[in-house]
């Protein structure tokens, strides 16, 4: 269905402009008056050109950003049709933009707005139009998007985190690379021309850093190749059934990363839960939506084998303390939490907890991967400097002999 670009008035002379997915222009024109809005213009939009891995995808912070707005509107009692449409001309994000421009659309057409938000798959998550659902029909749509909006920027301020956290063995990873390749590239091949003279012969260590400078700089294209065929192997392995469970299921038993990776996994686990359960959502659909946004297969399969046992009669923390995913103490509270009939909150309780330990997990790494990467950095580099002067060292060693 085509996009059209329309610019007009309001009865007031209040100049608007947007977009609208359309058969036609007058299906446009029909739809602006309907809203009563003086159409002036109506164009179709030119076709975007995507590039794949650039764009075309609406961030955590982006919709974290739009829901705290449209809950503030609703809760000011601002008309639903007008929220929609002061966000779409607000939105900065394209995809975002376009998309609110067709929900428009679909509820001027009848449709409820967590139906039309469930057409818009690639913005809004099951658990994003589980949660308006739930408020639309309880009557507390406000309150349900004040939730969703916190929920929202804690999951981004903890991505924000991690993502800093690695920031630093990125960049030096990076540099190392870049040095070792400058090296064989330009560096080793002056000293190979000047051992050439020698007449002896070199040290294994020579002979070996020599060779890879040969391979490196007569058949880069090959490795070049080799390294986009297996990125690109691996990307479509990664996202089959047994490899994802077999890649996530190694995240969990890493050294030190394994642990923040848990953490962050439990942390999301229990927002989720907490989120949905306390906006209304029955506990079977809200461990559906859970285990599908964990993050993590192993963690997905454990909560559907939990939810398969909850359906049976019993109760949540048992399965979950058999599928040994989760640390006794989580099993532990999540019991008292249905004891004690708060389960929401005690779970919101384990997420602050594991949101700090996520912190603290973080620190961890970076102290455990600097002198890892400082180390790799020196054997590396300094193996290769130490290797092209070995020759040096055995002619002085004979010309002082002599």
């Amino acid at each position: 269905m085509p996009v059209y670009v329309w610019k007009g008035r309001t009865p007031t002379g209040i100049a608007s402009s947007g977009e609208l997915a359309a058969k036609s222009e007058a299906e446009v024109i029909s739809h602006l008056r309907a809203r009563k809005i003086i159409p002036t213009s109506v164009k179709t939009k030119p076709r975007e050109i995507t590039i794949p891995f650039l764009g075309g995808k609406v961030g955590t912070k982006d919709l974290a950003v739009f829901t705290r707005q449209f809950a503030t509107m609703i809760n000011a009692g601002l008309p639903l049709m007008q929220c929609l449409d002061i966000q779409t001309q607000q939105a900065t994000n394209p995809v975002l933009k376009k998309g609110l421009g067709q929900v428009m659309t679909d509820v001027e057409s009848g449709s409820t707005l967590a139906e039309s938000l469930r057409k818009q798959d690639k913005i809004f998550t099951d658990l994003y139009v589980n949660m308006v659902d739930a408020g639309e029909a309880g009557g507390a749509l406000d309150v349900i998007l004040t939730r969703l909006a916190g929920y929202l920027e804690k999951s981004a301020e903890l991505a924000r985190k991690i993502k800093s956290a690695m920031i630093y063995p990125v960049m030096i990873t990076g540099v190392a690379l870049m040095a070792t390749l400058a090296l064989l590239i330009f560096v080793i091949p002056i000293f190979a021309g000047m051992f050439e003279s020698f007449g002896q012969e070199l040290p294994a260590p020579t002979r070996i850093v020599m060779k890879l400078s040969d391979i490196v700089r007569g058949y880069w294209w090959v490795i070049f190749a080799v390294l986009i065929a297996l990125f690109i192997g691996f990307r479509t392995w990664k996202k089959t059934s047994g490899g994802e469970s077999v890649i996530d299921r190694m995240k969990l038993k890493i050294p030190v990363a394994g642990t923040l990776v848990r953490k962050q996994v439990i942390a999301r686990f229990a927002r989720t839960l907490a989120t949905l359960l306390s906006s209304g959502v029955p506990i079977l659909d809200a461990l559906e939506i859970t285990a599908k946004t964990s993050g993590n297969k192993l963690v997905e399969d454990s909560i559907m084998e939990a939810r398969s046992s909850i359906a049976g009669g019993e109760t949540i923390a048992e399965p979950l303390k058999n599928v040994g995913v989760f640390p006794p103490m989580v099993t532990q509270m999540i019991a008292i939490g249905e004891a004690a009939g708060n389960l929401d909150d005690m779970l919101n309780k384990v997420a602050d907890f594991y949101d700090s330990e996520v912190d603290t997990a973080v620190e961890g790494l970076m102290s455990a991967l600097e002198p890892v990467i400082m180390i790799l950095l020196g054997l590396v580099i300094g193996g290769m400097v130490m290797a092209m002067y070995l020759p040096i060292f055995k002619m002085v060693t004979l010309i002082s002999g002599d």
